[in-house]
C-alpha cells in the first residue's frame, strides 16, 4: 500500500498582526498555512486586508507580531540584500499588472530572466512560448499602452511564471476584466498550478470563486472562514480582531 506523502508546508502564519500607522489593526492573531501544490482564493470585501496578506508573504510589509515562514525560513531574518534572491522563488501578478510602457509584451516577459541573469537571446527564447501559452503568440512586439486590459493580464501572467516560481501570488488579476476573460486567466493559473506551483489568487469576485473547485480563505467582520473545494464552511481559529476594536 502506498503511502500518502505528508503535505509541504510553503508558508505559515503564526499569531501574526498587522496594524496601520495609527494603530488601527487589519488584523490580529491570524494563523494559517499553504501547502506546496494548492491553489486557494483569498476572498473578502475591499479593505479586508487581502493585499495585506499578499504583501506580508512577499515581504512589501512587515508584520506588527508573530511569525511569518517562507519556505522554512522566518522572513523577518531575511535582509534587504537577501530580498531579491528572495523573491525569485515568487511570481507576483497584480491588478494594475506593473508593466514597463517603454518595453514590448516579449521584453516585458523577458525581464525577470535579464534580471536572473540570462542572456538576450535566450530569455526572449522562453519569453515567446510563454506569450504563446497565454494566447499572445502574435503579440511580442505590441507595447502596454496598446494592449486591452485582459491582454495585459495575461503579459503579466507570463512574465511571472517564467521563472517557474514556487508560488504565485495573484492580487485581484481579474479585477479590470470582463467574465469570460477572468475565466481563462483562472484557468492558466490552474494549469500552473497543475505542475506543482503554489496559488493564491485575491478576488472579491464571488461568480468567479463559485466556479471552481479551490479552497478559499474569507476575511469578513474579524473572522477567517474556510470553505473548502466542496463549499463546506468552517470557522477558522485564526481569531482576526474587528477593525474597529483597539490593539
Amino acid at each position: 500500500m502506498t503511502q500518502r506523502r505528508t503535505p509541504v508546508e510553503i508558508v505559515r502564519f503564526d499569531h501574526v498582526s498587522l496594524c496601520y500607522p495609527a494603530g488601527i489593526p487589519v488584523f490580529f492573531n491570524l494563523n494559517f498555512s499553504l501547502y506546496e501544490g494548492s491553489f486557494y482564493f483569498l476572498t473578502g470585501a475591499s479593505g479586508a486586508g487581502k493585499t495585506s496578506i499578499m504583501k506580508l508573504i512577499y515581504r512589501d510589509l512587515r508584520s506588527s507580531g508573530g511569525t511569518i515562514t517562507v519556505f522554512g525560513h522566518d522572513i523577518s531574518e531575511i535582509n534587504d540584500t537577501q530580498l531579491p534572491k528572495f523573491r525569485q522563488k515568487m511570481g507576483l501578478v497584480f491588478q494594475d499588472c506593473r508593466l514597463l510602457p517603454h518595453l514590448n509584451a516579449l521584453d516585458n516577459v523577458a525581464l525577470a530572466l535579464r534580471i536572473a541573469g540570462m542572456d538576450l537571446k535566450r530569455a526572449r527564447a522562453y519569453s515567446k512560448e510563454l506569450l504563446h501559452w497565454v494566447g499572445l503568440g502574435d503579440h511580442f512586439d505590441f507595447y502596454p499602452p496598446t494592449l486591452s486590459d485582459g491582454q495585459k493580464q495575461r503579459v503579466g501572467i507570463a512574465r511571472a511564471v517564467i521563472t517557474r516560481p514556487l508560488v504565485l501570488l495573484a492580487d485581484e488579476p481579474t479585477g479590470n476584466v470582463d467574465d469570460k476573460s477572468a475565466n481563462k486567466l483562472i484557468l492558466l493559473l490552474e494549469e500552473l498550478n497543475k505542475i506543482g506551483t503554489t496559488v493564491m489568487v485575491a478576488t472579491h469576485n464571488r461568480m468567479l470563486v463559485e466556479s471552481f473547485s479551490h479552497q478559499e480563505l474569507h476575511l469578513a467582520k474579524g473572522e477567517l472562514i474556510v470553505n473548502n473545494a466542496q463549499g463546506n464552511r468552517n470557522k477558522s481559529t485564526y481569531n482576526i480582531r474587528p477593525y474597529s476594536k483597539a490593539v
